[in-house]
């Protein structure tokens, strides 16, 4: 029987028993669908946000403050950039702008081109967002491997020191899409450790043997893969937190917008039914707005 401990959309946090291993491991489901859902993505695109979405819920899910943790890549290949964002309430939100000709270009092949093929020559960027009261922290890399899990792994080589390793997967099961994701990170030693390279590595080998099918499985939960990884060992699981889709879009957030425009510019966007349509990138809701609104009181 399968083990449904933890169900889709959840991402946790977990420590390799008497190791110096620490990790977090996420599974979306409805959640990532509803995201892809909003946009007509080719395949490699739709992958390739998919990713990013599931790397923002691992590392996102590690702030000890309320705030935005959003990871971006922008190169000048088919794929410009793609973004992920996610608050510290579990809300995920994505998007990818890229040239269809382009990406149909680099998609002949046995396998989907990935996040360098995509994107080419870029750089790899993860920002923490504290709220407007606090000044934003970026960390900035140079898109280096074919895919994002690699990019993250030089980010956290370069930018914080840590040796880390990520495997992300994207699937359409049945027709829905799923993604999952999984962080290990190592804790350097210190007196009361002594020596834990060692452990370190072995941790690592049970890590090359995860399948990216595992990560999706929809029938094994995060749970059940984790003690297929570590049962010699044992596994600490810590309150895992809950993932939806939410984005930040409303109608007052356009009207502002709106409203820093001159009159002439807005009267350019009245269509035919008298009124501005706006379309939010990121979950695609079309705004209809009266221009009687957006004039000053």
């Amino acid at each position: 029987m399968p083990d449904t401990t933890i169900p889709d959309d959840i991402v946790g946090a977990f420590q390799i028993e008497g190791e110096p291993v620490r990790g977090r491991i996420a599974r979306l489901g409805p959640s990532i669908d509803e995201i892809l859902r909003g946009h007509d993505y080719p395949e490699p695109v739709a992958n390739l946000l998919g990713e990013a979405c599931a790397l923002a819920a691992l590392v996102g899910s590690n702030l000890k403050f309320d705030g935005r943790l959003i990871v971006e890549a922008r190169g000048a290949g088919p794929v410009r950039y793609v973004v992920a964002d996610y608050d510290t309430s579990g809300g995920l939100r994505g998007y990818c702008r890229f040239e269809p000709a382009d990406v149909e270009a680099v998609s002949h092949g046995f396998q989907l081109p990935g996040a360098r093929t995509l994107l080419g020559e870029g750089v790899f960027m993860m920002t923490v967002d504290q709220g407007a009261e606090m000044d934003r922290y970026q960390g900035v890399t140079d898109i280096q491997g074919e895919t994002l899990a690699l990019c993250a792994e030089q980010y956290f080589a370069q930018s914080e020191q840590t040796p880390t390793r990520v495997r992300l997967a994207v699937s359409q099961i049945d027709g829905v899409s799923r993604a999952g994701g999984f962080l290990i990170q190592y804790v350097a030693a210190d007196e009361a450790r002594g020596e834990t390279i060692e452990a370190w590595n072995r941790t690592q080998a049970f890590f090359e043997t995860i399948g990216e099918d595992e990560l999706v499985d929809p029938e094994l939960s995060s749970n059940g893969l984790l003690f297929r990884l570590f049962h010699e060992d044992g596994v600490r699981v810590f309150g895992p937190k809950s993932l939806h889709a939410f984005c930040r879009c409303s109608q007052e957030r356009i009207e502002t917008v709106l409203k820093s425009f001159d009159t002439a510019e807005r009267e350019g966007m009245v269509e035919d039914d008298g009124k501005i349509h706006v379309t939010c990138e990121y979950c695609s809701r079309v705004y209809a707005v009266e221009p009687e609104r957006l004039k000053a009181a």
